[in-house]
């Protein structure tokens, strides 16, 4: 179970790899489970500062395991253990970014927009499938979309559940940048690096909550909970030694995240 997802750790930027190649990195319970404890892991080590995710081979993930799905409609499919949302990558305090180098589909485009930050190979595939498999939009994905892209192209990206390019993803908005996949793990980690070098763990643990957790509330209640938010961010240490590097023009030496 542990070579279904690879972790590897480097300048503060820990990358998770999704390895089943042979089938395009397509979900199963087990890869999801062993992804959800390595992100788990990496919130509780102050080494980690930033999160990578890419997958082996030619793909991210191109969906649902086919068995799983032909289990599902057998009804032979035995019960998950996993008892984590598939929103739980929402829910870790680091920056997680999405390095999708080829087949992005179903399940495993949720999984990549489940992430905070997105990077495509311009030629990887992108494909909600769905409505193409007698399903519906899964796993929140129908309120991410609209939010992410605006209802009408969200609604064409589920009802034809068509197959367009990573450059038309990030024209979209779906993702931050189109890049060659030849380059694509360089533009990912190098923008992961510098995230991890300049930028306060704790600063963007409580940004990331902001951004996720405010789409429902109004302008002025995510104003007075910035308000609060920022007032506890005077009294901190990273505060002090953002001033203090700027100030002295150095690199900042911020405080591991620590919940």
């Amino acid at each position: 179970m542990s070579d279904l997802v690879l972790s590897e750790i480097a300048g503060g930027v820990l990358t998770l790899t999704f390895n089943r190649p042979e089938r395009l990195n397509a979900w199963t319970d087990a890869l999801g489970t062993r992804y959800f404890d390595l992100l788990t892991q990496a919130e509780a080590d102050p080494a980690v500062r930033v999160i990578v995710v890419t997958g082996a081979g030619r793909g991210f993930c191109a969906g649902a395991d086919f068995e799983t799905l032909t289990a599902l409609q057998e009804g032979t499919l035995t019960g998950s253990t996993e008892t984590r949302a598939t929103t739980f990558p929402t829910t870790i305090g680091k920056p997680i970014i999405a390095a999708v180098n080829g087949a992005c589909a179903g399940l495993g485009m949720v999984h990549a927009l489940l992430c905070d930050l997105v990077f495509t190979a311009a030629e990887a595939k992108w494909t909600t499938a769905f409505s193409r498999r007698g399903l519906i939009a899964e796993y929140g994905l129908a309120w991410v979309l609209p939010k992410l892209i605006g209802q009408g192209r969200a609604l064409d990206l589920l009802l034809s559940g068509r197959t367009f390019t990573g450059e038309e993803a990030a024209g979209l908005g779906l993702a931050l940048r189109a890049v060659p996949g030849s380059s694509l793990t360089e533009v990912a980690g190098a923008y992961a690096r510098d995230l991890a070098a300049h930028s306060s763990p704790t600063s963007m643990a409580v940004i990331k909550r902001q951004v996720w957790g405010d789409w429902e509330l109004s302008l002025d209640s995510s104003r007075t909970n910035a308000e609060r938010l920022m007032a506890a961010s005077f009294g901190r240490a990273d505060f002090a030694e953002g001033v203090a590097s700027f100030l002295q023009k150095r690199p900042p030496e911020f405080p591991p995240f620590t919940g």
